[in-house]
């Protein structure tokens, strides 16, 4: 009946506007229904680890750089322009200088434009990411920047060392440990975001809580009810407000996707991913069938190994399970988006993968060669195999595609393994502290190199290392050499060759990880939706419009 009504009111909106002899103004919506899928577990840009986080920080804030949402090409954002000194290891970027800073009393419903945004507060936020005491699981991103590793690492206590100066209110320079040509992407992430000192000394931990944030982005946030709901206003101080469509983004925070989607069928929602066991009947579906977008993503989904735990402290138990997967299978029955079968960490799209590499083979499905490997291992058959668990943060989807694999490793092995779940939150901070001896991650892009990938993910000096990879082990050495000389490296030809022989040591000689398959983007989304599907950053919904329905 909705859109009987619909019809006939635009009808007549036509007439009238061929008497008057102009075509019709396309009317708009004002909002969009989003699900976070989780409690985002921080919206402080220097903390912010996950694609939650960072899609709620990448509306509330800019970046000094920004990425194309169509083909990932580096954009300017708050810098306006940037420029590299001719051996590469100074960059200097100008500033725009209408940025403001702006706080909003939810109460009153009311922005307030605080003051400028300056290059000072580049430097502070950057410093911050660093300093050891913000303790920010992102800070050796930053690495690159000259004695960010020292003083994030305690070799060095003075912050000032640290390679990031303001130089004026829109100038801040960079100086880096070596040449790093893809500098101006790592600009472009949360962790170098400009951020309010005066806000963050006045209220500490609280300063992202509603009421309390200032925000410099095209939203600011109006309300974060934990666990439940939170609520993204227009900025009208932002410099490109004129522009931006959406004056409201409405977040729930349904884990179930199955309940999302059903949301999304009664137009609770706008968008939702599809749950894997719908994915059949929405194909088939003449309406859902249209709404449908499935297309290749920079990302990876894979399990990780704590290498210090038996039985997963063996080798050759890490192989058996890695060839065991059935990865093609899992994709045919349960997945059903059209992902690739993964046999490297890195996805195709990113510089130095070995996906296309015709002398690289990597893991594959191998139910003989598993089984050899376990029986060298000293379990036959699965004889003697001790207790074993596999860990997800929850969600519907990774616990299928866990019970699939737990089933194929009790087919093709003979092992029984123990499922456990946790909640977001509470399940990174377990990866961090004590990992299980299987767990289950996604990574994707924050720039298509793979300096991004084996160096910045699984280098045990540089990254979270919930591997637990000992900085002595011989394949741990000659890694952290190939992924650290590779990043120094200027020949790309050379630089591939060293990406390969580190995938090689991480998913097929020491196995640190299982990568599984390449993600696909597979979400429906509705007809009066006019949306971007960015493969880089956040969703860019300043840029999304909702026709009136």
């Amino acid at each position: 009946m909705r859109r009987n009504k619909l019809f006939i009111v635009l009808a007549v909106l036509m007439v009238v506007s061929l008497v008057a002899g102009c075509a019709p103004k396309e009317k708009l919506a004002t909002s969009l229904n989003w699900n976070l899928g989780t409690e985002p577990p921080t919206l402080d840009p220097q903390l912010a680890t996950d694609t939650t986080s960072v899609d709620v920080d990448s509306a509330l804030f800019l970046g000094l750089t920004g990425t194309d949402p169509k083909t990932s090409e580096v954009i300017p954002e708050y810098a306006k322009e940037w420029s590299a000194s001719a051996d590469g290891l100074v960059w200097t970027f100008k500033l725009r200088d209408d940025v403001n800073w702006v706080s909003y009393d939810p109460g009153a419903k009311k922005a307030t434009k605080e003051r400028k945004v300056t290059a000072y507060d580049v430097e502070y936020g950057v410093k911050r990411c660093i300093n050891p005491e913000t303790a920010s699981d992102y800070a050796y991103v930053l690495y690159i920047i000259k004695n960010g590793e020292a003083v994030n690492t305690g070799e060095s206590t003075d912050l000032d060392s640290i390679g990031v100066k303001a130089l004026d209110d829109t100038t801040v320079e960079f100086t880096l440990e070596q040449p790093a040509g893809y500098f101006p992407s790592i600009a472009s992430m949360w962790v170098t975001f400009a951020v309010p000192k005066e806000v963050i000394d006045a209220h500490g931990d609280k300063w992202t809580e509603a009421g309390n944030m200032w925000s410099n982005g095209p939203y600011l946030l109006d309300t974060w009810e934990h666990e439940s709901k939170l609520v993204l206003v227009k900025n009208p101080y932002w410099w490109g407000a004129k522009d931006v469509s959406l004056e409201t983004i409405n977040c729930v925070m349904v884990v179930e996707s199955s309940t999302a989607f059903a949301m999304y069928e009664n137009d609770e929602l706008d968008v939702a991913g599809v749950p894997l066991e719908d994915m059949d009947r929405v194909k088939a579906d003449p309406e859902l069938s249209k709404e449908l977008y499935i297309a290749p993503a920079l990302c990876t989904y894979y399990y990780g190994f704590n290498v210090t735990k038996p039985p997963t402290d063996n080798v050759l138990v890490r192989k058996a399970l890695s060839y065991a997967i059935d990865r093609q299978k899992l994709i045919d029955t349960v997945t059903k988006g059209g992902q690739l079968p993964a046999n490297s960490f890195a996805c195709p799209g990113i510089f130095g993968s070995p996906w296309d590499n015709p002398d690289y083979k990597g893991p594959h499905f191998d139910a003989a060669l598993a089984k050899q490997y376990l029986a060298e291992a000293g379990y036959p058959d699965g004889a003697g195999f001790p207790e074993m668990t596999l860990m997800f943060n929850t969600s519907e989807g990774h616990q299928k595609i866990a019970q699939f694999i737990q089933a194929g490793w009790k087919e093709h092995l003979g092992v029984d393994i123990k499922l456990a779940n946790q909640e977001w939150k509470v399940y990174l901070q377990t990866l961090t502290e004590d990992s299980p001896q299987v767990w289950r991650l996604g990574w994707c892009a924050d720039y298509p190199d793979q300096n991004n990938w084996v160096h910045e993910v699984y280098n045990p000096r540089v990254g979270a290392n919930r591997s637990k990879w000992p900085l002595d082990d011989p394949a741990a050495i000659e890694f952290m050499a190939l992924t650290e000389g590779a990043a120094k490296e200027t020949d790309p030809e050379k630089r591939k060759e060293m990406y390969l022989r580190a995938e090689t040591i991480l998913c097929d000689e020491f196995v640190n990880t299982i990568p599984i398959y390449f993600y696909t983007t597979v979400v429906c989304t509705k007809p009066y939706v006019e949306r971007l599907y960015p493969p880089l950053g956040g969703q860019d919904w300043h840029l999304w419009k909702v026709k009136a329905h």
